[in-house]
C-alpha cells in the first residue's frame, strides 16, 4: 500500500511534467503580465468570451455584458447602468483587451483604483493607477509603462484627469476609450453627487472622437439623461439591467431588542464578513462596543474618526483580520469586497436609493447574502430633522425619498418586487423566495379581513380629510382636543379598535397603502380609499397584516440559495461543495492575500472556492473548468490548489473530478 507521502510526490511530479500539465515548474515560470508585447490586442469581434475565459475564468456573459462590450468595440458611447454584482467593471476592462491603446476609466476614490488594479494584476492584466497615494518614482514607472504600450487600464480620479499637464499627456498617447465609473456622481439629482464629476463634460472637446462609456450601479431615469448631457455623449447606446438582485434574501423587522436582533443575524455567519450600518457616530460606537464585548471581531467606522484609523479599520475588514465593520453611510462606496455575506442596517436609511446601494454591497460574488433591516418611527423623525436642516433646493425631493423609505419598511408586499417597482421595473415572478414576505416569516393577523375593514371604513367616515396619525388617534378611541372639536369621537368608528396601540394601527394602515386599498394624496398625505379598498369592504379582496409583535425570527433562513430571475430555477449554492475543503481553501486564500498584501477575494472569490471544493480538480487543465480561474490564476495557485485538494480527497476518501 502507498504513503500519502508517495503519492503527493507523484502527484506533484506529474504536475511538473510540461507533457501532462502544459506548464513549466514553478522556477521557470516567467509572469509576462507586464512585458510589452505579453498582450496584444484581440481585434476579432468575436474573442470577447475567450478574453474572459483567459482572464477572469467566466465561460459565459451575465446579463448585457455582452451588448456592453459590444459597444466600447463598436466605438459606440453608452451609459450601462447594472446592479451591484451584475459584472459593470468586465463590461470596460474585457473590451479594453480587444482594442489598440490605453483605456482610460474615471473613479472617485483611491480605494477602489487600488482595489480594482490589483484584481486586474492577479488575472495577468496589465493596469495601473495614477494617485496621491503613489510616490514620484511610481508615477514615472506608470507614464513609462504608458508610453512603451505596456498598459491597458489606466484609473485617474476626475480632478487629477482635468489638471492641464494630465491633459497634454493624455493627447500625446494612443487612447482607446474613456470609462466613467459610478457615473451617478455626476448628477445633481443623483443620491452621490460629486461636483467635479461636472467637469469631464470637457472630455469630449478635448479628445474628439473618443468614445466615453458610463457605468453606474442605479440610475433613475432622470440620472441616466443628465449623465447623457453632462458627457455630451453622442447618440449613445443606454443599457439597463434588471435592479433586482435575486441571490440577496431581504428581512424588515421593527426595532424591538436592536442589540439581539442584530446578534442573531451575525450568528447566522459564523466567521463571515458583514456590514452593520447605523445613523448617527454614536450608534457606531455603542454598538459596535456591544459586539466586541460578546466576543464579536468588529470595527467602528465614521467620520469622526481619523484618517489613519478609517484605513485602518478599513484594511483590516478587506484583510479578512476583522468580521464585522460598524459603520454609517461613510463606508462603502470604495469597497470592491465580493464576499459580504450580510448586510444589516440598525435603523431605517433615508432613500430606496441609498438603502439599493448599501444592502446591494452583500452577495457582490453572486451567492447567497442576507440583508436585514431593523426600523423604528422614531428613524424618521431623525431622518426629517436632518432633512429640514439641510439646503431648501434639495428639501422636497429629499422628504418624498423618505416618505417612500418608510413605505417599504411597513410593506408586506414582497420586498424583491417593492425595490425593483421603485425603479420602474416588474419582478418576473410572483414569489421571489428570497424575502420575509414570501418566505412566510412574518408573523400575520389571525382575521386581517375585519381589520381591513374597520381601518377603511374610517377614513371614508372621516370623508378622506385626513392623514394616517389622525384615523389612526380615531380607531384607537383618543379624546385629543381636534378629535373632539370635530365630533369625530362620536363615529361609529370611533375606538373600534381601541384593544390596540396607536402605533401598530398606524403600522397597519401603511400596510394597507402599499396594498393599493389605500392612497395618500397632496402636500399632507390625506388618505383616500381606492377602488381595491372598496372591494375589501365588500368582502371580496383580504390584506395582509402584521400582527402587532411580530416574532424575532430566530432560525436561518432559507438564504442559502440563489434564485436566477425570470427562470423560475433556483439552486442551492451549496449543493456538492467539500465543506471541509472550501474551509481548507480559504486558509489558503487568507494567507497568500497575506503574503501579496491585497484583499483576500482578490486572490480567488467564495464562488470560485465552492466551485472549487465542488468540483475538486485533479489537473492544471481541469482547474480551469472552476468559474473564475483564469490562466494566471492557475500559474500562480495552481499546483498548491491542487496539492491541497489532492491531498484532502486522499485523507478524506472522496472522488476528484467531478463534473457540475
Amino acid at each position: 500500500m502507498r504513503t500519502r507521502d508517495a503519492v503527493n510526490c507523484d502527484f506533484i511530479c506529474r504536475f511538473y511534467d510540461k507533457g501532462n500539465c502544459g506548464v513549466s515548474p514553478p522556477e521557470r515560470i516567467q509572469d509576462a503580465a507586464m512585458q510589452p508585447d505579453a498582450h496584444p490586442p484581440i481585434r476579432g469581434r468575436h474573442e470577447l468570451l475567450p478574453v474572459l475565459q483567459k482572464y477572469w475564468g467566466y465561460g459565459e456573459f451575465l446579463p448585457l455584458q455582452e451588448e456592453a462590450m459590444r459597444c466600447v468595440l463598436a466605438e459606440r458611447d453608452s451609459v450601462v447602468v447594472l446592479p451591484t454584482g451584475g459584472g459593470k467593471s468586465l463590461c470596460f476592462q474585457a473590451p479594453a483587451m480587444c482594442r489598440e491603446g490605453v483605456a482610460i476609466v474615471v473613479s472617485p476614490l483611491i480605494s477602489l483604483m487600488k482595489d480594482q488594479v490589483d484584481a486586474l494584476r492577479n488575472c495577468g492584466i496589465p493596469a495601473a493607477a495614477i494617485h496621491s497615494m503613489i510616490g514620484p518614482s511610481e508615477k514615472q514607472r506608470v507614464v513609462d509603462d504608458v508610453h512603451a504600450g505596456r498598459l491597458r487600464l489606466l484609473y485617474v480620479a476626475p480632478e487629477r484627469l482635468l489638471r492641464e499637464r494630465t491633459f497634454e499627456f493624455l493627447q500625446r498617447i494612443q487612447l482607446s476609450f474613456f470609462a466613467i465609473d459610478e457615473a451617478h456622481c455626476i448628477s445633481a439629482w443623483g443620491h452621490d453627487f460629486r461636483p467635479e464629476y461636472r467637469e469631464l463634460s470637457m472630455l469630449k472637446e478635448a479628445f474628439p472622437g473618443k468614445d466615453i462609456h458610463a457605468y453606474t450601479a442605479t440610475a433613475s431615469v432622470q440620472v441616466r439623461q443628465d449623465i447623457v448631457e453632462q458627457l455630451g455623449l453622442v447618440q449613445p447606446r443606454m443599457l439597463v439591467g434588471s435592479f433586482d438582485r435575486p441571490n440577496l434574501v431581504y428581512k424588515v423587522q421593527r426595532r424591538g431588542s436592536g442589540l439581539e436582533q442584530i446578534r442573531l443575524c451575525v450568528e447566522r455567519h459564523p466567521g463571515e464578513s458583514g456590514i452593520v450600518y447605523c445613523i448617527a457616530r454614536k450608534d457606531v460606537d455603542r454598538l459596535c462596543q456591544a459586539l466586541t464585548d460578546l466576543g464579536y471581531r468588529a470595527l467602528p467606522y465614521h467620520a469622526g474618526l481619523s484618517d489613519q484609523q478609517r484605513q485602518r479599520h478599513q484594511d483590516a475588514f478587506i484583510a479578512e483580520q476583522a468580521d464585522v465593520i460598524v459603520a454609517t453611510v461613510a463606508f462603502g462606496m470604495g469597497i470592491d469586497k465580493s464576499n459580504v455575506r450580510y448586510v444589516i442596517h440598525a435603523g431605517m436609511p433615508k432613500s430606496l436609493e441609498h438603502y439599493q446601494q448599501e444592502s446591494g454591497r452583500a452577495g457582490r460574488d453572486g451567492l447567497e447574502a442576507e440583508c436585514c433591516l431593523l426600523f423604528s418611527g422614531a428613524d424618521f423623525l431623525t431622518w426629517k430633522r436632518m432633512i429640514e436642516e439641510s439646503e431648501p433646493d434639495a428639501r422636497e425631493g429629499a422628504l418624498v425619498a423618505l416618505h417612500d423609505m418608510d413605505h417599504y419598511c411597513h410593506s408586506v408586499v414582497c420586498r424583491h418586487a417593492s425595490l425593483v417597482r421603485h425603479f420602474g421595473q416588474q419582478l418576473a415572478s410572483d414569489n421571489c423566495a428570497a424575502c420575509d414576505v414570501c418566505l412566510g416569516q412574518l408573523d400575520q393577523v389571525d382575521d386581517p379581513l375585519t381589520i381591513g375593514k374597520k381601518i377603511v371604513s374610517c377614513v371614508l367616515r372621516l370623508r378622506e380629510r385626513f392623514g394616517a396619525d389622525y384615523t389612526a388617534l380615531v380607531l384607537v378611541g383618543s379624546r385629543d382636543q381636534r378629535i373632539v372639536q370635530q365630533g369625530h369621537d362620536r363615529l361609529s368608528t370611533w375606538g373600534i379598535l381601541a384593544e390596540v396601540n396607536k402605533n401598530s394601527i398606524r403600522d397597519w394602515i401603511e400596510q394597507l397603502v402599499g396594498q393599493k386599498f389605500l392612497l395618500k394624496e397632496g402636500e399632507y398625505h390625506v388618505l383616500k380609499v381606492t377602488e381595491s379598498g372598496r372591494r375589501l369592504l365588500r368582502g371580496e379582496l383580504t390584506p395582509r397584516l402584521l400582527k402587532p409583535s411580530a416574532k424575532s425570527t430566530t432560525e436561518r433562513s432559507n438564504s442559502a440559495r440563489s434564485d436566477k430571475a425570470g427562470s423560475g430555477e433556483q439552486l442551492d449554492a451549496w449543493a456538492g461543495v467539500d465543506r471541509s475543503l472550501f474551509d481548507l481553501l480559504r486558509k489558503f486564500r487568507q494567507q497568500q492575500a497575506a503574503d501579496q498584501h491585497v484583499p483576500a477575494y482578490i486572490v480567488f472569490s467564495d464562488a470560485a472556492l465552492r466551485d472549487m471544493a465542488r468540483r475538486r480538480p485533479s489537473t492544471l487543465d481541469r482547474l480551469l473548468h472552476v468559474r473564475g480561474v483564469g490562466e494566471k490564476k492557475r500559474q500562480d495557485y495552481g499546483l498548491q490548489c491542487l496539492a491541497l485538494i489532492a491531498d484532502h480527497c486522499l485523507q478524506n476518501n472522496v472522488p476528484m473530478d467531478i463534473d457540475s
